[in-house]
Parts: structure tokens; C-alpha cells; sequence
């Protein structure tokens, strides 16, 4: 049966785009490009197949759709650039089967002229039709935020930039039918770069309050005091908070060999968030000698091991170097997370606290990585022998904040 659309990709970009056109009343059928981890619930997706949505690996589905829009990951390759493995993998199955007036859309992360120089050529060269002409091209910043209820697509604008005017227009009209609103870039090299400034404006944010967090611990400063007085201004502020790194699928770039300039404040964010796992583990080593006790031997517990709260995605998740380096320095290492029932670090399995309360009171030390809305921080303060919170999450006097 044919459908309005298909999302190609079904994971933390695409599904809530998926979810987003069925609930509009949008026929939507959905093609996955590897074993993708998304954010919705198993009741949401119960909801999206009651209305019609159809999930599967059958490509021969792409070749009867309106609009087909890309949504596959983009992850660091070796050398720390983005990998575009699944984009071009999508695109060439999406090309063998392209029509003529279809509307194709790239949502995947990418850095400025990969549309038109990567993408187009792919699926002009797989289809025979050329893009503009027999078909429209553009992109849209996905512009997800996974789990946040506040903040959905239908509220949240849309940006579009298509190669040409008309693919313009046909994307927004596309977009037009999920969201309130579609702000029209001038071309596809501005949509693709104001998803590389929203992602480093993030970054850079992170780690600015990420160094403060530091130099307000050796000044004896309480940060969170400071961030909570300086929220209160209106205008020309930010609030960000730090963390014990910085996870998810959003990565950031310099630009570095795809410009003639690298943008150095990137990097320079880069390097102060890679630190902090290794910040965290310094302040846990340091709290248990101040206690009386080593890091060798000590039963650390951390708390929330996902990359960002109340989701069960791992992606990125700077848990995993804290896990590691406590465990180089000797550290009998598990955790609790209601949202991972099985977590392995360098091929081993973790322990899984089953009895949270229980664990936190035998262990030396409880690292609150990640604020699940579950966890009662009041009470969890009271069991742990010693808990060290990297998300200023609880009560004042309650835990050693980072």
C-alpha cells in the first residue's frame, strides 16, 4: 500500500519524526539502516503502529512515497570526523528506486556541502533523474531533543534550504503539515550550518559552565548557587550545567580539512568536555582518601549510566570512561539505572544493583551521573556512606557536589 512518506533511519532522529507525521495523519512507513537505538517509549511505538505506521526492511516500500527524508546517524568515524557510512548506504538504497517527483530530505547531521556534494551525486547517479529538475533535494536540521516532552516538533520550527527555490518550497510543504512553523534558509549549505551552530553553541555552553565547575571547586565557590543567581537575568544569559562529560548524538566539529579555518572555541570545548570523566574520577579518588580510604579495592556505585536522563540511550555516555578508569585504578565498579537492565565496559559485564537503597549504603562511594526523574535523591543522600553528585541534583549539604 503506498504511503505519504518514509523515514529512512529509525533512530533518535527519525522516529520522532515518524511520530510526529502519524500524528498528523501523515501514511508513514519507516526503513531502518542498521540495528538503531531511538527514544520513544514501546508504548509510544504501540501507539505509532495502532495508527498505521509501518516499520521494516523492505526497500522496495521507498519507491511508492511523496517524500522520503533521511534520517541515519552520523557518528564519529576513526579520525574523529562524521562517519556518513549509513547516509551513503540509505541514499544509494533510496536511489535504485527513486521516482520522479519525490522529495527527498536529508536530516542526518552533516557538515556544510554535504547534500549537494555527497548526496546529490549518489542519488542522481543510482536513479538516472536529476535533482532540481526531475526531483527535489533539501535539508532540514532535525532539531530533536529525545525525551524532552516541553519542546515537540509540532512546536518547534523548521528549518528548510533546498537547492533550488522549488525544492524549497516543496520540503516546506512537507514540513508544513507536522509543524506550526517553517523558516526558509537562503540554500542547503545555511540549513546544513545552522545545525553546526546549534550543536557547537551547545558544546561551547557545556564546557564554559564544565571550566567553571573546576575553578569554583578550588576556589571554594559553590557553583550551583552561582548558576541559580545568574539564571535570574533577562537578557544576554544561558543557563547550562555541568556534567561528567557530554553524550548523545549530536557531535560537534571544528571543520577541521573541510575549511579554510578550523573553528578553534569548538576545539577548544572538545578538549575541556573529553576531560571531565577523568575530572570526576579525580574528585571521587580525592573524596575517598579524604574519608580514609583508596581508590583500589573501594565499591563504587554509579547512578544513571545513560547519556541523558530518563532515556535508555547509551550513545556516547561519559559513564563509560568513568567506568573505566575507576576500574584502572583498582575499583570494584557497578551500577544502577532503571532504564539499562545490562551494561558491559571493555567487553565485561557490569553488576546491576538490584536493590538501590541496599547498594548505596554498602558502597564506599555513589556517583550520581545521570538525574532520573525515579531516583529519590533526599533518600539516596541519607543511605550513601559517601555520594558525589555531578549534576548539583541534590539538596544543598546533602552530597559533595562536582
Amino acid at each position: 500500500m503506498p504511503a505519504d512518506l518514509a523515514v529512512i533511519g529509525l533512530g533518535p532522529y527519525g522516529l520522532p519524526l515518524a511520530q510526529a507525521a502519524v500524528a498528523a495523519g501523515i501514511s508513514t512507513i519507516g526503513y531502518a539502516t542498521g540495528p538503531e537505538v531511538g527514544s520513544l517509549s514501546p508504548a509510544e511505538l504501540r501507539r505509532m503502529h495502532a495508527a498505521g505506521f509501518r516499520p521494516g526492511t523492505d526497500a522496495a516500500q521507498l519507491g511508492r512515497v511523496r517524500t522520503a527524508v533521511i534520517c541515519a546517524p552520523t557518528p564519529r568515524d576513526a579520525d574523529g570526523g562524521l562517519d556518513l557510512g549509513q547516509v551513503e548506504a540509505a541514499a544509494r538504497t533510496l536511489a535504485e528506486r527513486l521516482r520522479p517527483h519525490t522529495t527527498v530530505i536529508l536530516e542526518s547531521p552533516v557538515l556544510p556541502g554535504t547534500t549537494e556534494k555527497f548526496l546529490r551525486p549518489l542519488l542522481e547517479k543510482g536513479s538516472g533523474l536529476r535533482a532540481g529538475r526531475d526531483f527535489h533535494l533539501a535539508y532540514a536540521p532535525s532539531r530533536v531533543d529525545p525525551g524532552n516532552r516541553d519542546h515537540t516538533p509540532a512546536g518547534t520550527p523548521k528549518v528548510i534550504g533546498g537547492l533550488t527555490p522549488a525544492c524549497t518550497e516543496s520540503a516546506a510543504a512537507f514540513y508544513t503539515r507536522i509543524t506550526d512553523k517553517v523558516v526558509r534558509a537562503r540554500g542547503l549549505r545555511e540549513a546544513e550550518t545552522v545545525q553546526l551552530l546549534e550543536t557547537n553553541f551547545r558544546h561551547v555552553n557545556i564546557a564554559l559552565v564544565n571550566e567553571m565547575a573546576v575553578l569554583c571547586y578550588e576556589l571554594g565557590v559553590d557553583l550551583w548557587d552561582v548558576i541559580r543567581c545568574a539564571e535570574t537575568k533577562p537578557y544576554g544569559f544561558q543557563a547550562f550545567r555541568p556534567g561528567p562529560g557530554v553524550g548523545g548524538h549530536g557531535v560537534p566539529q571544528d571543520l577541521t580539512g573541510h575549511a579554510t579555518r578550523t573553528l578553534r572555541i569548538v576545539e577548544l570545548a572538545q578538549q575541556v568536555n573529553h576531560r571531565m570523566p577523568r575530572y570526576v574520577v579525580q574528585r571521587a579518588a580525592t573524596l575517598l582518601n579524604e574519608y580514609g580510604k583508596s581508590a583500589r579495592g573501594a565499591r563504587v556505585l554509579l547512578l544513571g549510566v545513560t547519556y541523558k536522563a530518563d532515556l535508555a540511550d547509551l550513545q556516547a555516555t561519559p559513564a563509560q570512561e568513568v567506568a573505566i578508569r575507576l576500574m584502572e585504578m583498582g575499583a570494584s565498579v557497578s551500577y544502577h539505572d532503571p532504564y539499562v537492565a545490562a551494561w558491559n565496559v571493555l567487553d565485561r559485564p557490569v553488576p546491576r544493583a538490584d536493590s538501590l537503597y541496599e547498594a548505596a549504603a554498602e558502597a564506599d562511594l555513589t556517583i550520581l551521573l545521570q538525574q532520573h526523574r525515579t531516583y529519590d535523591l533526599q533518600g539516596l543522600s541519607v543511605k550513601a556512606q559517601l555520594l558525589l553528585d555531578t549534576r548539583g541534583a541534590t539538596p544543598t549539604g546533602a552530597a559533595h557536589r562536582l
